[in-house]
C-alpha cells in the first residue's frame, strides 16, 4: 500500500464503508465520480427499487421503535405510509399496486417475528481499524441472541439469493468483525433477510473466513488509494480508474458520462427492477 504524507510519518489510513469499497472493485470508474471528482457528475433518475427497498428498512425501524404492545404485524401497513418514497415509479397505480405488495410482504415478515426479542440496535453503526484502513457502516438490525450478535440486513429484491449470498458477502463480514470490535464480544453469523420472499439465509463465518474477507477487502483499500495517487501525480482519469464494463452499466448512475457503459448494454427504466406486480 502506498505510504502517504511526509517520510517517516504515520501511513494515512483508508477511510471508507464496504460500499466505498464494492465500488472500486467493481469499476474503477463509478468509484472516481463517486468518490473522487468534485463537483460529483449528475446522477441519472432516481430508481423505483431503490426508493421501495428504503421504505421498507425505515418501516421496519420505526416498526422495532414501538411500545412492545403496539409490535403487531398489522402496524406495518401505517408505518410503511408514512415512511412511503415515492421515487422513480412509472406511475401512480404502478406505486399504488407495489406499496400493497409491500403491505403484504411486511405483515407476512412481521409474523415469524418475535417482537420481545430486543436487538442490540437497529440502524447501528459500528467501525473498526486496522493498520491499512477505517472502515464503518450501519447494520440495519443488529441481534440480541442469547448474548450473541447477530447481523441482520434486509433485502427487498425480486432477485433469489441463498446462503452463498450470505456467505460471499463482504459487506456483511466487515459488518460482523465491526460489531465485534464495537461490542467487545464475537460476532460470527450473518443472515440476509429477504423480505419480499419470505426467506431467510445465514452462515456462520469462521474467523479464517472473516479473516479472508478483512485480506480482501484491505488489497481493494490499497488499490484505491495507489489509484488516487497517480491521479493526482497526472495520469489521466482512465489510466488510473478504467472502466470495467458489463452487465451492471445498464443500472449504473453515471451511465450517461461513461461511452463504454452506455455500449455495454441498453439502459433500464428506473423501475425495471421492482418485483413484478
Amino acid at each position: 500500500m502506498e505510504q502517504l504524507g511526509f517520510a517517516g510519518m504515520p501511513t494515512r489510513l483508508f477511510s471508507c464503508t464496504p460500499s466505498k469499497l464494492a465500488a472500486f472493485a467493481e469499476c474503477p470508474r463509478r468509484y472516481r465520480m463517486s468518490y473522487v471528482d468534485r463537483p460529483s457528475p449528475p446522477k441519472g433518475a432516481p430508481w423505483a427499487h431503490n426508493a421501495l427497498g428504503a421504505s421498507v428498512h425505515n418501516a421496519l425501524r420505526a416498526w422495532w421503535l414501538l411500545p412492545r404492545e403496539r409490535r403487531t404485524p398489522e402496524a406495518s401497513r401505517k408505518l410503511l405510509a408514512d415512511a412511503w418514497i415515492s421515487d422513480g415509479y412509472r406511475d401512480a397505480e404502478q406505486q399504488a399496486a407495489v406499496k400493497e405488495r409491500a403491505v403484504g410482504w411486511l405483515e407476512d415478515y412481521l409474523r415469524t417475528v418475535d417482537p420481545s426479542a430486543e436487538p442490540f440496535g437497529l440502524e447501528r453503526t459500528v467501525a473498526m481499524r486496522t493498520d491499512r484502513l477505517v472502515v464503518s457502516g450501519r447494520i440495519d438490525r443488529l441481534d440480541d441472541r442469547d448474548g450473541e450478535p447477530v447481523v441482520v440486513d434486509y433485502k427487498t429484491g425480486r432477485s433469489a439469493l441463498s446462503e452463498q449470498d450470505a456467505a460471499g458477502s463482504q459487506a456483511l463480514a466487515l459488518y460482523a468483525l465491526a460489531a465485534a470490535k464495537t461490542l467487545r464480544r464475537p460476532c460470527q453469523r450473518v443472515e440476509l433477510h429477504h423480505v419480499s420472499a419470505g426467506e431467510v439465509y445465514s452462515h456462520v463465518h469462521t474467523p479464517e473466513r472473516l479473516e479472508r474477507h478483512l485480506r480482501r477487502a484491505e488489497q481493494t483499500a490499497a488499490d484505491a488509494v495507489d489509484a488516487e495517487a497517480r491521479f493526482r501525480g497526472g495520469a489521466s482519469a482512465d489510466e488510473a480508474f478504467p472502466p470495467e464494463p458489463g452487465m451492471r452499466c445498464s443500472w449504473c448512475d453515471f451511465r450517461r458520462h461513461c461511452p463504454e457503459g452506455q455500449a455495454a448494454g441498453p439502459p433500464k427504466e428506473p423501475w425495471a427492477a421492482l418485483p413484478s406486480t
